[in-house]
C-alpha cells in the first residue's frame, strides 16, 4: 500500500515532463490493481486549486473522479493532524500526507520531493523506484 503524493497527480495533470511519464506509469500499474493506493483528504483541494487554474475547474474535478474510482482518499481527523504537528518535519503538508499515510497503512509514500520526507517515519520513493522496486 502507498500513498500517492500531490506533486504525483499534478505531473500526470498538467503533463509536467520529465515527470508525467513515471507517475502516468505508476498510475496505471495501480489502476490494474499492481498495488493500492492512497490519497491524503487535504491533496483534492491542493490539486484542484493548481489543476484549475491552468485547466479550468471542469478537468480537475473530472480527474478527481476518475482517479477515485481506483486510488482510496485516507481517512483521517483530529487524531492525524495532532500526530502531523508531531513529526519532526519542517513542511506541515508533508507531515500531513505522512499522517495520512499511517492512517491508510502505507509501507510508502510515492513522491518526487523525496528529500522533503528525510525525517519522515514512512519511507518516501520516487516514481521511478516505486515502479522498479514496490511492484
Amino acid at each position: 500500500m502507498i500513498l500517492l503524493d500531490t506533486d504525483i497527480l499534478i505531473d500526470i495533470a498538467l503533463d509536467r515532463h520529465p515527470h508525467a511519464g513515471p507517475a502516468a506509469e505508476l498510475l496505471d500499474q495501480i489502476e490494474h490493481g499492481a498495488e493500492r493506493a492512497c490519497i491524503a483528504w487535504h491533496t483534492v483541494s491542493n490539486f484542484y486549486y493548481i489543476v484549475a487554474a491552468v485547466r479550468g475547474g471542469g478537468d480537475a474535478r473530472d480527474f478527481i473522479v476518475e482517479l477515485t474510482r481506483f486510488v482510496a482518499v485516507a481517512a483521517t481527523g483530529t487524531e492525524a493532524i495532532r500526530y502531523a504537528a508531531e513529526l519532526p518535519m519542517a513542511d506541515f503538508e508533508d507531515a500531513l500526507q505522512v499522517a495520512a499515510a499511517r492512517a491508510y497503512g502505507a509501507r510508502h509514500i510515492v513522491t518526487r520531493n523525496v528529500r522533503d520526507y528525510v525525517r519522515s517515519p514512512i519511507p518516501a520513493v520516487e516514481p521511478r523506484t516505486a515502479l522498479s522496486n514496490l511492484f
